[in-house]
């Protein structure tokens, strides 16, 4: 399941929480990971999974996302893992709670 390979993996890997559902209120920084999208192609699965970086500044979130950014990439080298591309990466403030909120999507393809 590539959700769990991720979670775990990013869990390894920052120093903050992440979590695949959003925390009840917080105060200090934290990553929200969600699949959005999975499909199959020869039999070889792919999944587009956001990465959402929380925090208390429009200026934090731009630094943490840089930061989750660079370990999502990292994760190539899992074997698990068979390649990505960066969907998008903006941007992205909570409305309903008035968090900032900066969105990266990766199309992930995985065994």
């Amino acid at each position: 399941m590539i959700e769990l390979i991720v979670y775990n993996y990013l869990k390894d890997k920052l120093d903050i929480l992440v979590d695949v559902e959003k925390p009840s209120p917080q105060t200090e920084d934290y990553v929200v990971i969600d699949k959005t999208a999975g499909s199959k192609s020869n039999h070889l699965p792919d999944a587009t999974i956001a990465f959402q970086s929380y925090g208390k500044s429009k200026f934090d979130v731009m630094i943490l996302n840089e930061k989750v950014k660079n370990v999502v990439e990292s994760m190539v080298a899992l074997d698990e893992i068979r390649g990505m591309d960066l969907n998008s990466d903006y941007y992205f403030p909570d409305v309903a709670t008035k968090e900032h909120r900066y969105q990266a999507v990766y199309d992930i393809r995985y065994y």
